[in-house]
């Protein structure tokens, strides 16, 4: 679900772009990330990114560039006559009072003017109005766009390390049975040697019942098959459905189980060393299908 897009239109007073980062979540978590954005135009937003992102951790930034004539600073003629006038009457007033001032020269004066309160005017038009909301709308769903390219370039690659994981831990159960003879072989030896070590003679028949049944609560058939089906499912899941991250989580899980019991019934060196190898690779699955949508 990691993904960027970019994408710019021009307005009619300069510059606006739209940017969106997204990240793994389980949920649409969107936040915007601007003060450009009307507020009753918010809502509208946010369900445009949830509808064409799904899933994830949205960062949505809307910047705007003003272009030359938008961003100088407007003077307030009026309020520049104001001042004007009121100093020419105090300068009057100066010039009766103290004959020998003069009246201040306007090219002195003004630039003094111009750094009074309220004498440039500062305050914008919004940016983002009903006029041109049509191209600001546009510009988003192209940055939603971009991300889905970004996230889809991403997805090949995911697609190829998991499937990849996925065929290892098919090749590992298929190493297990040829474990499974020696194993049985080896716990028959070490019952009937330990015997031989207490010098009892036991009953032959009640001995092979009991090592039956030992064996089979030791079998793991069940687990490997189980687990061949979990990895058949996690194959055609990612095969075939537009959005198959959760489920391949789930599927995941239920690998888990069959190979930790797999494990624990393994009595068997070898055996639990591929068991360990098994884990490795369904950890790097996991952690990988959290990047799938």
């Amino acid at each position: 679900m990691t993904g960027y897009g970019k994408a710019e239109t021009m307005l009619e007073s300069g510059k606006l772009s739209v940017e969106i980062r997204s990240l793994n979540g389980k949920n649409a978590d969107i936040s915007l990330k601007t003060t450009l954005l009307p507020k009753d135009r918010e809502l509208h937003v946010r369900q445009l990114v949830a509808e064409g992102l799904k899933r994830g951790s949205i960062d949505v930034f809307v910047n705007f560039e003003a272009n030359a004539a938008e961003s100088a600073k407007q003077i307030n003629q009026e309020m520049v006559m104001e001042y004007f006038r009121q100093i020419n009457e105090l300068s009057l007033k100066l010039c009766s009072e103290f004959p020998n001032i003069s009246m201040t020269d306007t090219s002195f004066v003004l630039p003094s003017i111009l750094r009074m309160p309220d004498v440039m005017d500062t305050k914008k038009a919004d940016v983002i109005n009903d006029g041109n909301w049509p191209a600001v709308e546009a510009c988003i769903r192209e940055a939603i766009d971009r991300v889905n390219e970004f996230r889809s370039r991403e997805g090949e690659i995911l697609y190829k390390d998991v499937t990849a994981k996925v065929s290892h831990i098919l090749s590992y159960v298929d190493q297990v049975e040829a474990y499974e003879k020696e194993r049985t072989d080896s716990i028959r030896e070490k019952i009937l040697s330990r015997f031989e070590e207490l010098k009892l003679e036991p009953d032959h028949n009640r001995l092979e019942q009991e090592m039956i049944y030992y064996i089979e609560k030791l079998d793991i058939n069940e687990e490997k098959v189980r687990l061949r089906q979990h990895c058949r499912y996690f194959m055609d899941t990612i095969d075939s459905e537009s959005q198959p991250g959760k489920k391949l989580g789930f599927i995941a899980q239920e690998m888990g189980r069959e190979i930790n019991t797999t494990g624990s019934k393994a009595n068997h060196t070898g055996i639990q060393q591929i068991v360990v190898h098994m884990k490795d690779e369904l950890e790097k699955i996991k952690e990988q299908s959290l990047n799938i949508l």
